[in-house]
């Protein structure tokens, strides 16, 4: 007996093919039943998120049990044989794939977390349906172990990897904690709106919103739980907020030095963060001179957030050590049956990884 894995990702098949692929949540029980029916299928495990779908098992003979599941994919969704190419795992590349994607090595976003929720109300789903046995219980309780060993003795959740996750560690440097921290969207763009959820997340509140477009200003504000203001107010609003987020598309600067120096007054030495993701720039470069008001514009976000991606890259291979390093001591053999294969990149030296970057101790 051993385990396989098959599936697509965003880095195999763009977003057209994923979504035709997606397994719908309330659907997954009835389709691991119809999974394990397959003769060659003993267990198996569904994950289907935004940025993949993958089916996880274990059979006595795998390759034949991947093409039945090819098989059974193209007669039950919208896709032909020509339009996708899965990947196809066994044994121990198939586990070593689970443990990276429960990482967030394999993520659109590096080492983002969500996966791992995700990985396990799969994982929940497919018990409950009695769908998995011995060989997928203890392959994903390996990988629980996996995951939060990698995020807990690494940095690859360390660094900003958006605009708006840059803006938000920012804010969070000025103010500390977010908890309170009221803030004013100036232009009701996409952008904003995902700048704006992420401060929220972190514990920002009182959420002001102001567009040219009032209607649009209602709906978003009505997503946020914020209120709408027409845009001819929303200069008065400067002393009430923390943070200002613009994104006019405007041809040329909207918030002047003149209007932010006017609120200081009534600020009483509060700071004030500007966040300007506007190309023209809504906000003139000149209002950095104030006290205690911190500017920050869509080049220099990205810069920071471009930094924070090269800094996880740098720790894929720190994280990958310690995956290996844990199948060393756990041992793979008894998970899928297989002998262990060497592994080139154990030939780095002792108590680093090729690069030079140090182990962490497990």
């Amino acid at each position: 007996m051993s385990i396989f894995c098959l599936g697509v990702n965003h880095k195999t098949a763009p977003v057209e093919i994923r979504e035709r692929l997606a397994f719908a949540e309330s659907s997954i029980p009835s389709h691991l039943e119809e999974i394990r029916g397959l003769v060659e299928v003993n267990e198996a495990v569904v994950l289907s998120t935004c940025n993949r779908v993958e089916i996880y098992g274990a059979s006595e003979e795998p390759g034949k049990a991947l093409e039945g599941l090819v098989e059974y994919l193209v007669n039950h969704f919208e896709v032909t044989r020509g339009e996708v190419e899965f990947y196809r795992k066994e044994a121990e590349e198939a586990a070593h794939h689970l443990f990276e994607v429960a990482s967030g090595l394999d993520s659109m976003v590096l080492g983002e977390t969500e996966i791992f929720g995700q990985i396990k109300k799969a994982y929940a789903t497919a018990q409950t349906s009695g769908a998995t046995s011995r060989r997928m219980n203890k392959l994903f309780q390996q990988s629980f172990s996996i995951g939060k060993l990698v995020r807990s003795s690494t940095r690859i959740q360390q660094g900003s990897t958006s605009v708006g996750s840059a803006a938000v560690d920012l804010a969070e440097k000025i103010f500390g904690k977010l908890d309170g921290c009221r803030v004013m969207i100036i232009g009701a763009g996409e952008m904003s709106r995902i700048t704006a959820q992420s401060l929220r997340s972190r514990g920002a509140s009182s959420i002001i919103v102001s567009n040219r477009s009032f209607d649009k200003a209602e709906e978003l504000a009505e997503e946020l739980d914020g209120k709408a203001v027409r845009f001819d107010d929303w200069g008065s609003y400067l002393d009430q907020v923390d943070i200002v987020i613009s994104s006019t598309g405007a041809p040329h600067a909207v918030v002047k030095k003149e209007a932010v120096a006017r609120s200081l007054d009534d600020r009483r030495g509060h700071p004030l963060f500007l966040i300007d993701i506007a190309v023209p720039r809504d906000i003139e470069d000149e209002v950095n001179e104030l006290d205690n008001v911190y500017l920050y514009n869509i080049d220099q976000l990205t810069r920071i957030a471009n930094d924070g991606v090269a800094r996880r890259e740098r720790q894929i291979e720190v994280c990958r050590t310690v995956i290996h390093r844990f199948l060393d001591e756990k041992g793979i053999e008894a998970l899928a049956e297989i002998p262990s294969r060497h592994r080139s990149d154990d030939n780095a030296t002792a108590g680093e990884t090729s690069s030079g970057e140090p182990i962490p101790n497990s």
